[in-house]
């Protein structure tokens, strides 16, 4: 699975997902809700980049 980056510098792990905020390890990027937001600094999900 691909990694997604804020530019921030959280990067989005799918294989650990975000346990902090209830998404589960294993959850693709795109199948994040819509509400999600950078954990560090509250960006939304389009200001991700793949990396």
């Amino acid at each position: 699975m691909k990694k997604y980056e804020c530019p921030c510098g959280y990067v989005y792990d799918p294989a650990a997902g975000d346990h902090e905020n209830g998404v589960a390890p294993g959850t693709a990027f795109k199948d994040l809700q819509g509400d999600w937001v950078c954990p560090l600094c509250g960006a939304n999900k389009d200001a991700f980049e793949e990396v």
